[in-house]
């Protein structure tokens, strides 16, 4: 089983969860930039949540599906239709062999994700599918995809095609599921955002004004960002005093405040190291909406306490866990 690729789209990759461990090799972890979309988005469809998926940033591909197969999408919202069908978000969607999966102009956030039962099966590089421009490798030969691309998929998963079976049409049009991921589990994606933020390890090192901007400024994003990071334009920071400082470990999430004040955010192909002051980490409950964001999009932040992130993270985990089980046990042998 396989899908083609008839466009590439602005820039559609191949991504998982990324690839933990090789950081002291300087290999970035990479992985979708929404990872809580990619994850929902396997989930749907009878997949591990590791499973490699497709990412489409602003203007999304079109994919042709040479066998009939469960797809779903998840994330921002690009104006999704199969053969001129429209189809929903958050659903499971059988597809039949054939049909052309194409994409319009983004509705809400800005990076859309392709599930597709079995995977997306393209051989693992430091034990991720995830595609590392910057590096050129990963995913489909390295790069973005492109017309004439065929990627092979897995075999899809004995919960997938009962799941496939269900949705199945007589009729040879794509059919999405009445159920959905719940509304609770959804970020709420938009063009201006409220982030939290937990204190970094030199957020006490800026000016009183800054710290006040910090928590209180809107930023924008500014159009020189892409996956490695967000440059924020808005309020210029500064510290009480200058300082140098040996590079140190940075993760997703890390903010960063280079000499001329502009804060950066850190994204999933962020560097192993920086030597910028850390002046706050976004609690990873709200990276999701950070990912959403397009140049121009605003955002500002909100300091909240180390334990407050690690309670929001850990309800989360809770929910896309019920989630889980709850689709697995709708789908239980003998149960359609």
């Amino acid at each position: 089983m396989s899908v083609r690729v008839l466009t590439g789209g602005l820039q559609t990759t191949v991504q998982d969860l990324g690839r933990s461990g090789h950081q002291s090799q300087g290999v970035p972890v990479g992985g979708a930039m929404d990872r809580t979309a990619l994850r929902l988005a396997n989930i749907v469809v009878g997949n591990d949540e590791s499973d490699a998926a497709l990412e489409a940033s602003l203007i999304g591909p079109a994919l042709v599906f040479d066998h009939e197969t469960l797809i779903s999408l998840a994330g921002g919202d690009l104006e999704a239709t199969v053969d001129g069908l429209t189809v929903p978000v958050w659903h499971a969607i059988w597809v039949p062999a054939g049909a052309t999966l194409r994409f319009g102009r983004p509705r809400v956030g800005c990076r859309a994700y392709v599930a597709v039962a079995g995977g997306i099966d393209v051989p693992p590089v430091f034990g991720s599918r995830s595609t590392y421009l910057r590096a050129r490798f990963g995913g489909h030969e390295g790069r973005a995809l492109k017309p004439g691309d065929v990627l092979p998929l897995g075999r899809p998963s004995a919960h997938a095609q009962r799941i496939a079976r269900e949705l199945r049409s007589d009729a040879g049009k794509a059919t999405a599921a009445r159920w959905s991921v719940t509304t609770l589990l959804r970020p709420r994606y938009s063009d201006e955002v409220a982030v939290r933020l937990v204190a970094g390890a030199h957020t006490g090192a800026l000016s009183a004004a800054s710290r006040d901007a910090l928590g209180g400024a809107t930023f924008r994003v500014s159009s020189s960002s892409d996956r490695m990071g967000y440059r924020l334009e808005g309020a210029t920071l500064s510290l009480r005093q200058p300082m140098e400082l040996l590079s140190e470990g940075v993760v997703f999430g890390t903010v960063q405040l280079p000499p001329g004040g502009s804060p950066i955010v850190l994204m999933a192909d962020a560097q192993t190291t920086g030597g910028y002051p850390r002046v706050g980490e976004v609690a990873s409950v709200d990276l999701p909406l950070v990912a959403q964001l397009k140049p121009g999009d605003r955002l500002r932040f909100r300091l909240v306490s180390l334990e407050d992130a690690q309670a929001l993270y850990l309800a989360r985990e809770t929910d896309i866990a019920q989630a889980r089980t709850a689709i697995a046990l709708r789908y239980s042998r003998g149960q359609t």
